[in-house]
């Protein structure tokens, strides 16, 4: 794969991420045991994890999406 080619980074943005996708963190959270207030304060701080990794995709997906249709400089 070559790192520096928009086109495969927009691909995999879809298919893989550096961080865990929402679903997966949401599993591990629900197969730990916690205390109540724990519990709580892991939800709300998922909830921020949740809406920043959609921000984030977004962003990426736009910038990405650019940058396919440029030109590159050194064919």
């Amino acid at each position: 794969m070559d790192r520096f080619n928009p086109k495969v980074a927009l691909e995999e943005l879809t298919e893989d991420a550096a961080l865990p996708h929402p679903v997966r963190m949401r599993d591990m959270i629900l197969r730990t045991r916690l205390a109540a207030d724990e519990a709580t304060e892991i939800n709300r701080e998922f909830q921020t994890y949740l809406s920043q990794f959609g921000e984030t995709q977004r962003i990426a997906r736009v910038i990405l999406q650019k940058l396919v249709s440029g030109e590159p400089k050194n064919p």
